[in-house]
Parts: structure tokens; C-alpha cells; sequence
């Protein structure tokens, strides 16, 4: 007799991952029911081995709970278990609602967070009873039940009781009503929240969102209808566009919006670059950049601005590869690019644990902002590569935000061979300039010279090596007996020395970021 999950999900994509891997843990079988997501939900639930059911249309959650229980009569008669997707409530607590169903102690088990109101003392049919009713403190009772009610447990016998007829009570707390009305019986546990739903903590802080945009007629209303409203500045830097985007930012009616218009067009890095000036010149606390094609998300906002406002990270970013869920729509050729320019990057950088550095949804503090010299940003696509390597010289600490990628009418002008040629170039000069600055300038560290002998070692060991081949398959001229070992010496104490180079580097970034390698 298995146990069966049933999540409802409806845009989910920012938690969907998590709650399916936690509830994996402890459930035999994992339903989820897609409720007309137009995001990546059901592609993640998918590629996690989940049953996904997907609704054409988004039909509310009653009807997503109906359609879950239906699927999940196929698993036979064991307990079901509904696990919200927001990824709110700690999922240890699974065994602690699912016990009393399996041994016959409760047909309906409620796992709640809290009762309201000071020193309220009602059971739970109570408060099913008295919530369409205002509480002591004027607030009605369903309202808070919705915010505070986490999973919610059924024996195979009171599915049968239930009805999906939606009243004032939160649509769990329905089906536990219709359990309760058929007589059977409702046990109550705790569980305890792991996140809050609420989004009061960012209205306490100035947080301006700059978006990037050239020829965006199309996705720019939808992408600044999509900003929460906590953000208190959207500054959108149309460069030069040759469509209608200006006249459809004209038409846009929100007070938050602040338009620079480039005459000329400058490129992403410097559009960027200028819309953080004006972030800074307005003293917004932190700075989101979020692209005007509508490929971020903004429910992945709060991942992003909670690090700093904890003081975790002086700046935070997207990661599209750290597993194969979130890579969707990614094709072939992108992600070994993307994969290559990890690499790349992170010998660049010097930020070891950063991976798909070219993901540019980002979020910085003021103070970081302040102190990297943004005027000398790069202008070209490569400019997330290079706020990288700026934010490792000058000591600011840098965090990967796990999210998947989201590809949709947007059309990318990026040619990816010029492209990785032209920022592999960049990145290697702001590598020499990182290690000038951070290694020699402001401080230093016998790693530069490791670098700097290492570079000169490995290539004439290799072009030596190339020498000796070259030399026996064209010409047949003999080769002196040392010149072999002398290649190889060479070869292998460059390579040695940028290894000792590297492995010193790594320590530097892990310290930065008060960790151990």
C-alpha cells in the first residue's frame, strides 16, 4: 500500500524542483497536476520522473485537487497526501500526517502552522466553522487558515466523502470538511514553515530593476506588467531601437517606470551600464537586472534579493546548469557553449563555485555597485563575465541562484562563434588586469608569479614538443637526445605552476566567500 503526492502546481517553476525531490523522500508516487502553467512547471516535473497531468487551461485549484485524486485511484488504496508547490513547509513533517492514516488513527490528518488571533483556543472544526466570520482582530479566518494550513492527509476511505464543492474556506480545508460532514475522523499536527510566503520584507528597502531593451515591442509590456510591486524603480534603457518599443513604453501607465533612450545603439553592457548609474544616483539599495525579452522570471526575484538582504552575497545571480531540469529548451550547441564559458569564466574570475556565467538575471547591493568602477564596463554581451571578474578583484562575494531556463518568442541576435571568440579575449585581458590589480596593486600573493611563469613554461613545452614532431615526420633532420627532456621539463613545470597558480586562486575565492576549499 504506497503513498501518493499530489501537487498542485500553477506557474510554479521556481519551487516546483525542490518540492518534488523533499516529497520524493517520503512518498511512493508523486502527482502532479500542471494547472495551464505558461512557464517551465510541467518540463521539470517531467524530467523528475513525476505522473504530471496538465490542464489546458487554468481551471483554479479545486479542480486541479479533483483531477489529482482521480489519477491517483490507479496507485490503489494507500494515503494520499496534498503538498502545496510553494515550498513553504518543511517536508520532514510528511511521515508525521501520514502515520495516523496508515494505522487507522485518523481518516483526515491537517497539518497547520498556527492558530490565530492571541491566545485563541479553538479546535480545528472549530475554526472550519467560524471562518467565513470576522476573528478578534477583524481579519477573517479563512484568510489566515490559507497562510497557515500545510499539508493535508486522507485515508483511501474519505476521498470517497469528497465533493470539490469550493466555499469560503481554503480548498484543503474544504475536502477536510467533507471528510468531516461523512463522519469521519480529523487529527491535527504540527508543521513547521520553513519560508514565508509574504513579500512585506522587500518594501523595506529601495530596489530598482534596470531592463536592458532594444527592438521589444512585443515582450516589453508583458515584461514590466510581470514586476512585482515592491520594486520601487523600473528603469528601462531602450537602445535605439528601429521598432515600435518607444511607442509602447510611452503607452505603458506605471509611475515607477523611468525610460533613458539611447540615440545610438551602445550595446547590452553599456545599457546596463547607464541604467545602473541611475539606480545609483537615486540610491536604490539593491539593483535587478532583469532583460526586456521576458525570459526572467520574476518569481525567481525573491532567490535573488534575499542572500543580500541577508548579507550572505554582495551580488547573486542565475543558474540554468546545475541539473538537467532546468535546462529546458536549452539546445545542444547553447549549453556547450554556456559549459565552455564556465570554465572559462571561472579562470578569468576567480569565482570557482560561479557556473553559467553568461545567465544575466542579477541582483547587487548598492555598496558593490559603488565600488567596482562600472564606467569601465564591458559593453559587448560579455559584460556579466566582466562584473564577475570586477566583483573577485575588489573582494565582494558572489552566489549562484539555481533557476531553469525559459526560452520563448524572443529572438536571440547573438552569433555564438564571434560571440565566444571576442569575450574569451575579453576575459583573458581582464585576467591579467584581476591579477595585476588584486595580486600585485592591492595586495599581494606569490600566486602571480606562478601564473606568470607557468604562461611562459607551457607554451614553450609544447611548441617544443611541436618542434621535435614536426621536425622527424617532415624533414627527417635528427634531433639533439636533450630536447625532448628539455620540452618535457618545461612542459610539466608550467603546467604545474599554473595548477599551484589555480589551486591558490580557489583558496582566495573560498576565503572571500568565508568558506573552506
Amino acid at each position: 500500500m504506497g503513498v501518493t503526492g499530489i501537487i498542485p502546481a500553477y506557474n510554479d517553476e521556481a519551487n516546483i524542483h525542490d518540492v518534488i525531490k523533499k516529497a520524493g523522500l517520503y512518498v511512493d508516487n508523486i502527482v502532479v497536476v500542471d494547472d495551464g502553467s505558461t512557464d517551465s512547471t510541467a518540463y521539470i516535473a517531467e524530467k523528475m520522473d513525476a505522473h504530471v497531468v496538465k490542464h489546458n487551461e487554468h481551471k483554479g485549484k479545486m479542480e486541479t485537487l479533483r483531477t489529482a485524486f482521480k489519477y491517483s485511484q490507479q496507485f490503489g488504496n494507500g494515503p494520499v497526501i496534498i503538498i502545496n508547490a510553494d515550498d513553504l513547509y518543511d517536508p520532514d513533517a510528511i511521515p508525521k500526517l501520514i502515520t495516523p492514516v496508515m494505522w487507522s488513527e485518523a481518516d483526515a490528518v491537517v497539518g497547520y502552522n498556527d492558530y490565530p488571533g492571541a491566545g485563541l483556543n479553538r479546535d480545528l472544526q472549530s475554526l472550519i466553522d467560524a471562518a467565513p466570520y470576522l476573528d478578534s482582530d477583524g481579519k477573517y479566518l479563512s484568510k489566515y487558515l490559507s497562510e497557515n494550513i500545510g499539508f493535508t492527509a486522507f485515508s483511501s476511505l474519505s476521498t470517497a466523502a469528497l465533493t470539490f464543492t469550493e466555499d469560503s474556506l481554503p480548498e484543503e480545508l474544504c475536502l477536510v470538511k467533507d471528510a468531516l460532514n461523512a463522519g469521519f475522523k480529523l487529527k491535527e499536527v504540527n508543521v513547521r514553515k520553513v519560508h514565508e510566503r509574504n513579500t512585506d520584507a522587500f518594501y523595506k528597502y529601495k530596489i530598482g530593476v534596470v531592463v536592458p531593451a532594444y527592438n521589444e515591442e512585443k515582450l516589453i509590456r508583458t515584461t514590466i506588467g510581470g514586476i512585482p510591486a515592491y520594486i520601487k524603480r523600473i528603469y528601462v534603457i531602450n537602445d535605439a531601437s528601429t521598432d515600435r518599443t518607444a511607442e509602447v513604453l510611452g503607452s505603458i501607465n506605471d509611475p515607477r517606470l523611468f525610460v533613458i533612450t539611447h540615440e545610438q545603439n551602445q550595446g547590452v553592457g553599456a545599457a546596463i551600464k547607464h541604467g545602473y548609474k541611475r539606480a545609483l544616483q537615486e540610491d536604490m539599495d539593491i539593483v535587478v537586472v532583469m532583460g526586456g525579452d521576458n525570459q526572467m522570471n520574476p518569481a525567481h526575484l525573491p532567490g535573488l534579493l534575499m542572500p543580500i538582504i541577508e548579507g550572505k552575497a554582495d551580488y547573486t545571480k542565475g543558474n540554468r546548469l546545475s541539473c538537467d531540469e532546468f535546462r529546458c529548451g536549452m539546445s545542444s550547441w547553447r549549453l556547450l557553449g554556456n559549459n565552455m564559458l564556465s570554465l572559462v569564466t571561472k579562470i578569468g574570475s576567480g569565482y570557482w563555485h560561479i557556473m553559467d556565467p553568461q545567465n544575466g538575471y542579477t541582483a547587487i547591493s548598492k555598496h558593490a555597485l559603488s565600488n567596482i568602477g562600472i564606467d569601465s564596463l564591458y559593453t559587448y554581451y560579455g559584460y556579466c563575465n566582466d562584473m564577475l571578474v570586477k566583483l573577485n578583484t575588489f573582494g565582494f562575494r558572489t552566489l549562484d541562484v539555481t533557476m531553469p531556463a525559459h526560452y520563448g518568442e524572443e529572438k536571440s541576435s547573438i552569433k555564438y562563434g564571434r560571440y565566444m571568440s571576442k569575450v574569451s579575449v575579453m576575459l583573458f585581458r581582464k585576467f591579467l588586469w584581476r591579477l595585476k590589480v588584486k595580486y600585485s596593486v592591492m595586495s599581494f600573493h606569490p600566486l602571480i608569479f606562478f601564473y606568470v611563469f607557468g604562461m611562459l613554461f607551457l607554451p614553450v613545452g609544447v611548441l617544443t614538443g611541436l618542434y621535435i614532431l614536426l621536425s622527424g615526420l617532415l624533414t627527417g633532420w635528427p634531433v639533439p637526445a636533450s630536447l625532448p627532456l628539455v620540452g618535457a621539463l618545461f612542459f610539466i613545470a608550467g603546467l604545474q605552476m599554473i595548477l599551484f597558480a589555480m589551486l591558490f586562486d580557489m583558496r582566495e575565492c573560498y576565503k572571500t566567500m568565508g568558506t573552506n576549499l
